[in-house]
């Protein structure tokens, strides 16, 4: 390869993030001297283990050598098992090394000041895979990176991402995802945040019992944001979610190549009554957001106890204290209670101006008199304690049921400042204290707590600890976590093969089995095991014992395996070497030094010998003779704690607390940023708010012939989108250019299929803030919101769908996804794309979300910004709801007749529904679907009286209540006026 010429060299950054994501530098030309001419990305998922495969080729356009940089992220879970580049035909493999063995080039390059760190943290769920090489004009370069993960089962469901995001066209972008799944496919969907109807033509899906394949094979001009232009729309995620069926047993033993893994998920057993206790700092440190979101997120899980559940709080700062002095059962008087004392948690002192760095900032001399002296502080010592001891006491005063679990949740953002502050101390304590007795689950809370701390704490003591990142949705991050937690179904699950028949089986013991998860073991067959594998599963639900049988032929299972053309074969021999890895890692947390060596070798054997880049090995990448020699990819880990970075490469910790994050901010009282804002790393980008003008859906015309076609089936059963613009050659008489200052949007403009009149405005002004919108039960829909009188518009509006059973909840922050006890935020204008069977949900670049269905009325949601802003209401196809259709607005679809105009004033006219008469005036008013500040329209408007209604609860969503149900004073309904 020729030597990279004289002068000075323009950066070209090619970035693949997930699966695949590429982007080009911010300094790149107009046109693009870097050209990625060709994206590929294969995804084999054979019985949940991904095997993926990036290739990116690329080829330097311009008369001087230019730097590609190949860039791309990957699930946290994953290892990279594979790294090369192909220059001049000449292939530059990565080779896999004990760190230890890449320490003197890693030192090496950081002393030439070379960046040698090809691998960070760069998201929740995410780690940057990055190297660069120097091309040569006219050179063509083709990178190719491997990695493999086990997809876990979270809520019901296993989730492959992708993100793509090229900022150029690419002539030949394809990914292939190939699933297979013995068991079958229970459902199959995906999600997108950059499809538009034009892209989704390039997405096809097929399916049968056992296999689905997902294509995107989008070309140039579905590519393009603009005719004419080079801009790309592929900017943002993809995601397919899948789960399998299940026997009654709960499991099933497949066996490939002389490996077997066994999946466990028995999802029909009845819930474990349990006895939680939930610990939460409120700290000075807490103040601001976060507690505000910890109330927010706690009075959600209160709500969601079981009446057979007991339960208590506990608050601490400086001290700990409790809510009650004995658990209580989850009764609605005790949970009512419990919202209103979690309601008056408030976080308390300044604990974060008592640090050193704070005393230098502000030009206090080091070792004043104040220093470390803190109003509040934070003792979780005394907090754990206490929460053990309640638990103690109830378990001998017998109060705790037969057969129960207990459970302790710790919530704090901050290291322990007071009482008992080693870390090693506290686990110690805790761990005598809860002595295998309870599970502690430990959530930290942004990026200035010690979460290796909580990690081992939590693993310790039979639990898990998760990160909250600091953001919008971190009440949603907190109630997703015990919704994995709210149901435990099995404890003291125990695993059982036959000696002759397996060795070298990973973990086979676990403490709880919690509904939507699913246990996993794996293990190699002896070379002269039986012909069939039997396996038992033995233990304990709620007041009984309970034993699985389960067998498995081994010929049926190898030819079963072997037949598929697409799966990644021998897959499972690298799963179980995957899992043990995975398993030895978190064991090491916390196992002693002499075992966490033995460990520690294990681990390390087998990463070399299946080539996976873990925590203990590193991938030196080779280039071409002129360049950097010696760049190594290593696996990050997460934070060690105070006085560490949130990367650690080759053990070199650098940087104090405040460093830690990656903003890089020193945080005030009230959270306000003093030098940056704070936040996880690689924070999403601000959001910018879009100028162009809004699509008109086309409920707001003249209702269309009778002959006019109706929306074609598409993926999964949901109806394709209609097209929702105006037609060119109409305009309503009534528009106006100018919109005048006193003229608003109504609260929601409906259209009347059949009628003289082809719309209505209708204008909520009411005392009562809770309004059921619309329900039809033979639809399946019910939508309720939120009005504020004073302010004259909703805070929130809730649609829930019966089957499939998906919950949608808009705000003027954002719009939350409910589906399984999972939930999934989205801003508004953040383009989204969600195919699943029997519901399309879409959300373009103005804020426009669809919920569309074959054969039913498409109900759209919409956060307007011009005046009188707030949510909107759409409604489309509006002629096919039921004649049981009810509600505020629903009445409207139900016998309505309009009257001739009144003979003194022609602007008012009668509307009767059914059978009753109402008084309806023309008004001025905005339509509320143009872009800011909207076009005025002549409008017939009915301004809401009082009227009784009642709200349907029979179908909602197993696990989530709606806002409407906090308001009921029955189970079943309540009456609500319009």
């Amino acid at each position: 390869m020729k030597t990279p010429a004289p002068g000075r060299i323009h950066s070209i950054v090619l970035v693949l993030l997930s699966l695949a994501v590429l982007q080009t530098s911010k300094a790149q030309k107009v046109q693009n001297d870097i050209d990625i001419y060709s994206l590929t990305v294969d995804s084999k998922v054979s019985s949940r283990f991904a095997h993926t495969v990036i290739t990116s080729r690329v080829v330097n356009k311009a008369d001087a050598v230019r730097e590609a940089t190949f860039q791309m992220e990957l699930p946290k879970k994953a290892f990279i098992t594979n790294f090369s580049m192909v220059i001049d035909g000449v292939t530059y493999p990565g080779n896999i090394k004990e760190k230890a063995a890449a320490q003197e080039q890693y030192s090496a390059a950081v002393a030439r000041g070379e960046s040698a760190g090809l691998v960070r943290a760069t998201g929740r769920k995410t780690e940057q895979f990055q190297v660069s090489v120097s091309v040569a004009p006219a050179a063509k370069v083709t990178f190719e990176l491997v990695y493999e993960e086990l997809l876990a089962r979270h809520l019901g469901a296993y989730e492959l991402l992708l993100k793509v995001r090229p900022q150029q066209l690419v002539k030949h972008l394809q990914m292939d995802i190939h699933i297979f799944e013995p068991q079958g496919i229970s459902f199959l969907e995906t999600e997108s945040t950059f499809m538009t109807n034009k892209l989704a033509e390039a997405l096809t899906t097929s399916q049968n019992k056992t296999k689905a394949h997902v294509r995107f094979k989008p070309t140039l001009s579905q590519q393009q944001k603009y005719p004419e232009k080079q801009d790309t729309v592929l900017d943002g995620s993809f995601i397919v979610r899948y789960d399998v069926d299940r026997p009654l047993s709960g499991g099933s033993i497949q066996i490939e190549n002389g490996y077997f893994v066994h999946y466990f998920a028995p999802d029909s057993l009845s819930t474990i009554p349990k006895n939680v206790i939930f610990v939460i700092d409120k700290s000075g440190s807490m103040m601001g957001r976060k507690i505000k979101q910890t109330r927010e997120a706690l009075i959600k899980i209160l709500d969601d106890l079981s009446p057979h559940d007991q339960f208590d709080l506990i608050s601490f700062s400086s001290e700990a204290t409790t809510w009650k002095p004995l658990l209580v059962p989850a009764s609605t008087e005790n949970v009512n209670e419990a919202k209103s004392y979690a309601t008056g948690i408030q976080a308390q002192g300044g604990e974060c101006l008592c640090s050193p760095a704070w005393w230098t900032l502000l030009g206090r001399p080091a070792g004043s008199p104040a220093e470390g002296v803190c109003p509040t502080g934070t003792n979780i010592n005394d907090a754990m304690l206490m929460a053990v001891q309640l638990l103690e006491k109830a378990n001998q005063e017998e109060l705790l049921p037969e057969g129960s679990i207990t459970l302790i949740i710790l919530l704090t953002d901050g290291d322990p400042t007071v009482g008992e502050t080693n870390p090693s101390n506290i686990q110690k304590n805790v761990r005598k204290a809860i002595n295998g007795q309870h599970s502690l689950f430990c959530l930290g809370f942004g990026f200035d707590v010690s979460y290796a701390f909580l990690e081992k704490m939590a693993l310790e003591n039979g639990g898990l600890a998760r990160r909250i990142y600091e953001d919008s949705d971190s009440a949603l991050q907190l109630q997703d976590f015990y919704q994995e937690v709210a149901n435990p179904l099995m404890t003291s699950v125990a695993f059982e093969y036959p000696s002759n028949a397996v060795e070298s089986v990973t973990q086979d013991t676990f403490r709880v089995f919690f509904k939507g998860s699913e246990l996993v073991v794996a293990g190699k067959l002896r070379e002269q095991s039986p012909d069939v594998l039997l396996a038992q599963i033995r233990g304990q639900l709620h007041r009984e014992n309970i034993t699985f049988m389960m067998m498995s032929h081994v010929a049926e299972q190898e030819e079963m395996f072997r037949s598929p053309k697409y799966i990644f074969h021998s897959f499972m021999e690298r799963l179980w070497a995957y899992l043990t890895i995975q398993q030895l890692l978190e064991q090491m947390v916390s196992a002693l030094d002499a075992e966490k060596q033995a460990l520690e070798a294990r681990a390390l054997s087998l990463s070399l010998s299946y080539s996976f880049v873990t925590p203990l090995t590193s991938m030196v990448i080779t280039k071409p003779e002129g360049q950097e020699q010696s760049q190594v990819a290593e696996k990050p880990v997460e934070d060690g704690g105070c006085g560490s970075r949130v990367l650690t490469q080759f053990g070199h910790s650098v940087g104090d607390r405040t460093s830690r994050k990656p903003g890089g901010g020193l945080k005030l009282l009230n959270g306000t940023p003093l030098f940056g804002p704070p936040g996880p790393p690689a924070a999403a980008s601000p959001f910018h708010r879009m100028t162009s003008r809004l699509v008109l859906p086309e409920l707001m015309l003249p209702l269309a012939p009778a002959s006019a076609p109706s929306p074609t089936s598409g993926p999964g059963g949901a109806s394709h989108d209609t097209d929702f613009r105006i037609k060119a050659n109409f305009t309503y008489p009534q528009n106006t250019p100018a919109v005048s200052a006193p003229v608003q949007a109504p609260s929601v403009i409906l259209p009347l299929p059949g009628q003289s009149v082809d719309r209505l405005c209708v204008d909520l002004r009411r005392p009562q803030e809770l309004v059921n919108l619309l329900s039809d039960p033979d639809q399946g829909v019910e939508v309720t919101g939120h009005f504020e009188t004073a302010k004259a518009r909703f805070s929130w509006i809730e649609v829930t769908f019966e089957n499939p059973q998906v919950q949608i909840h808009a705000s003027p922050e954002h719009v939350v996804m409910t589906r399984n006890r999972r939930n999934s935020a989205y801003k508004w204008k953040e383009t989204l794309y969600s195919v699943m069977p029997g519901l399309k949900v879409t959300m373009d670049k103005e804020g426009l979300l669809l919920l569309s269905r074959p054969d039913r009325v498409t109900i759209g949601l919409l956060f307007w910004d011009g005046p009188g802003k707030g949510l909107r209401l759409l409604l489309q196809n509006t002629d096919r709801f039921s004649s049981h259709v009810s509600g505020t607005l629903g009445q409207f679809y139900q016998d309505v007749l309009w009257g001739p105009l009144d003979t003194a004033d022609d602007s008012k006219r009668t509307l009767k529904v059914q059978g009753r008469d109402y008084s309806a005036t023309r008004e001025l008013k905005l339509d509320y679907q143009e872009s800011p500040p909207g076009k005025e329209i002549s409008c017939w408007t009915y301004r809401v009286q009082q009227q009784v209604v009642t709200i349907r609860n029979d179908w909602r969503i197993p696990g989530i209540p709606s806002e409407a149900e906090d308001k009921l004073e029955h189970p079943c309904k309540q009456e609500l006026s319009y």
